[in-house]
């Protein structure tokens, strides 16, 4: 069974990138509902991952609540950065009504993909919550196809996405962020 929920994790970032695509290329109107169908995908194989895994340790309850304290500390700041950080609207439902413009304050003051930060702490913290090797594999896979996907969006998609992305580049980290654009995100989160 995690076999499947792990083709649907997979199957969840081929979404994203034909979502992608499609803001670039304007293949077919459908996939521009990639985006969320994906999301969903990913929520289902994951939570469908941790489900299978929980039933074959039964883990003391204490790793549970020591684990998903910080897992979901990591999944709201993912929440936050992909869907109230960014003007939602404008991001995910009329990004055809004009020119697209750089967040650059915030969580993407921190680094320019600060959503792969927190995903990847999210399964840190779920695979150590339940360290079965479907699970562990699984959320290794998922992390690592998130960092190929965002360094497709880095190098191909948003340059032509976002006219001012080049700038954008030069000054914010990719992904590790510097005690520079942590003071920088900080301090545009408190203005």
């Amino acid at each position: 069974m995690s076999i499947l929920f792990m083709i649907l994790g997979i199957i969840a970032f081929i979404m994203y990138l034909l979502y992608d695509l499609d803001s670039i290329k304007h293949i077919n109107r459908v996939f521009h509902k990639f985006f969320g169908g994906g999301i969903v995908l990913l929520i289902v194989s994951t939570a469908g991952i941790f489900a299978g895994s929980y039933q074959a340790l039964h883990p003391a309850i204490a790793r549970i609540i020591l684990c998903g304290i910080p897992a979901g500390i990591f999944f709201a700041l993912l929440v936050y950065t992909l869907f109230f950080a960014l003007p939602f609207d404008e991001v995910y439902l009329n990004a055809d009504t004009g020119p697209a413009r750089v967040c650059k304050t915030g969580m993407y003051a921190l680094c320019r993909h600060p959503g792969v930060l927190w995903l990847t702490g999210f399964y840190i913290f779920l695979a150590a919550a339940v360290p079965t090797a479907s699970a562990v594999t699984a959320y290794i896979l998922f992390s690592a196809l998130n960092i190929l996907y965002v360094v497709l969006q880095d190098v191909w998609t948003f340059p032509r996405t976002f006219s001012e992305y080049g700038e954008y580049k030069k000054e914010t980290p990719f992904l590790l962020p510097t005690y520079k654009s942590l003071c920088c995100c900080i301090q545009t989160l408190r203005g």
